[in-house]
């Protein structure tokens, strides 16, 4: 962000800071070397010590609804960020205010492109429902009768996010250039994808989309499902699905026939999901689910979802039978033909890392323990040594967790390797194929005979481009990043020189010319003149004294 915008934002700066300052951050802040005029105006006490994992989720909480959502994304990505912090992260809840219809209304007006009564029969004007983004209504289509769920993205969200993000990203800039234990996380990389993903999510149409394809590509539509979208009257702000009338699976008695089957119903339909059809719900935490009166299973809210190629779901399928059979040394194995960014990989390390991993988190022998958070932690193993796993992978290992939780309350003694053996059985079957290797071969086959065909036209073109002078090689300074601000800082001093020299010499040919009025028997202009130079000298003075102890 540059200095202006800054400025521009100072309101929201000095909110965001002072929320850093009450929740134990002031060292950092005072780290990043901010402007000094956002250290003067802080006034606040530090609350009781706490770890510092919840002091960021409180940060997060007491910035309001976006930042809130931007926490909740980020606990999506376990593979970057400490368990302990994911953990805090994924207890931010959504605590908003519900905005009143006469907000909201226009919103729905502009998206339907028609009056209210047009399209709904009925309409309840109380939310059923309010996050971050959004709120949920409920209705009924004119059209057919059906009882549908309408949500509607608050007003003016997305100028509300684009300006809070600012403000953070400039704050995850300056931890990333100031604080040298805070470089591995690379915040402000993390932030732009988030970002990303945010709005992605924030056009609704998207959401649609994903719903869609489920169901398109589910096998089981007789015990699993995603709400029916109506695509005529949706769009980028406005979604409008079937209303689901069920219960949240924390209702479910404990145990219950219901329970024990909709827990394994849940679980398989995510692996298959993951290793089968490579496209699913990135987030199918116990908010998102919910059961029918006919028992079957709901995932709902398909704003994030994740996609695989088939040699991810391969290899994720390599990584499973490893860690079930508890086998550290080839889940090291297939980390090394992961890419990488950066160059000190160290395969015994690793092995090590992920063998204790495996301990603390399952037992190969019993097939008990905690299969998603094992992974998390053999993701974030392959991140800290500079293995690239991607997003998808994340996603898929955060739901692979969220179903693993939902499946244990509903079932207190369910096994995910019980549900996840008829699936791996599929993808193997499908793996091994005879038809399937051929066509794999024959495939390999035609674009490597086709690369080779290239080569010759590749070479003349990069010769012809040699003779033209066309090829050119960049350099990238690193370490320079403060020098546009150090120019900056040195000219803007410069210019006040000049000016002050100037005004010394302009009121010094006024004194001379004796004109009226005067003050102490000189002229007054030239007096005038003498004193604003004598400050801004004194000014300038001072803030070259400053800056150089600052650094």
């Amino acid at each position: 962000m540059k200095p202006f915008d800054l400025i521009a934002n100072a309101v929201r700066t000095k909110e965001i800071a002072t929320v850093l300052v009450r929740n134990g951050f002031a060292d950092l802040l005072h780290r990043i070397n901010p402007p000094r005029w956002l250290l003067n105006i802080l006034d606040t006490k530090p609350r009781p010590r706490r770890s510092i994992w919840e002091r960021v989720r409180l940060v997060a909480e007491d910035l309001g609804p976006t930042s809130v959502k931007l926490g909740q994304m980020m606990s999506m990505r376990p593979d970057l960020l400490p368990a302990g912090l994911i953990h805090e992260l994924r207890r931010l809840q959504d605590d908003v205010r519900a905005e009143s219809f006469e907000l909201m209304g226009p919103v729905l007006k502009e998206e339907l492109e028609a009056k209210l009564d047009e399209v709904f029969s009925e309409f309840e004007q109380t939310p059923v429902a309010c996050a971050s983004i959004g709120q949920v209504y409920r209705a009924r289509l004119k059209s057919s009768g059906a009882e549908v769920a309408v949500k509607v993205q608050r007003p003016g969200i997305q100028r509300k996010i684009d300006s809070d993000f600012n403000i953070l990203l400039w704050f995850a800039q300056k931890v990333h250039e100031n604080a040298e234990d805070l470089k591995p996380y690379d915040f402000p990389g993390i932030l732009l994808e988030l970002k990303r993903a945010m709005d992605r999510e924030l056009d609704y149409r998207n959401e649609a989309r994903n719903a869609l394809f489920f169901n398109l590509q589910n096998p089981d539509t007789e015990h699993v499902f995603a709400p029916k979208v109506y695509e005529d009257v949706s769009g980028e702000r406005v979604l409008v699905t079937e209303w689901i009338a069920g219960m949240h699976i924390d209702q479910v008695p404990v145990p219950s026939e219901l329970g024990l089957t909709v827990a394994a119903r849940g679980a398989q339909s995510l692996f298959n999901q993951v290793l089968i059809q490579g496209f699913f719900h990135a987030d199918p935490h116990a908010g998102n689910l919910s059961i029918t009166r006919d028992g079957r299973l709901c995932f709902m809210d398909w704003g994030q979802a994740g996609q695989l190629t088939r040699q991810m779901r391969f290899d994720l399928i390599d990584l499973f039978g490893a860690f079930l059979q508890g086998d550290a040394e080839q889940i090291a194995r297939i980390s090394a033909d992961l890419p990488r960014s950066g160059t000190g990989f160290d395969r015994s390390t690793i092995e090590k890392e992920i063998m204790l991993a495996i301990r603390e988190n399952f037992n190969p022998a019993t097939g008990e323990g905690q299969i998603g958070r094992g992974i998390i932690r053999i993701f974030h193993i392959f991140s800290q040594n500079g293995i690239d796993v991607g997003r998808d992978y994340s996603l898929m290992a955060k739901a692979i967790l969220s179903i693993e939780e939902a499946g244990k309350t509903l079932d207190p003694d369910f096994s995910f390797p019980r549900v996840f053996s008829p699936v791996l059985s599929d993808v193997h079957r499908e793996r091994r194929n005879p038809a399937a290797i051929f066509k794999g071969f024959r495939r390999s086959l035609v674009v490597g005979l086709h690369r080779m065909q290239d080569i010759p036209a590749e070479l003349h073109r990069i010769l012809k481009r040699l003779e033209k002078g066309e090829v050119t090689v960049n350099f990238h300074h690193r370490g320079l990043e403060d020098l546009d601000d150090a120019i900056s800082a040195a000219s803007n001093k410069v210019t006040l020189g000049v000016i002050i020299g100037a005004l010394l010499m302009g009121s010094s040919m006024i004194i001379t010319t004796g004109i009226k009025p005067t003050l102490f028997g000189y002229p007054a202009l030239g007096m005038v003149g003498y004193v604003m130079s004598a400050v801004l000298g004194i000014w300038l003075i001072f803030d070259i004294l400053r800056s150089g102890k600052r650094h």
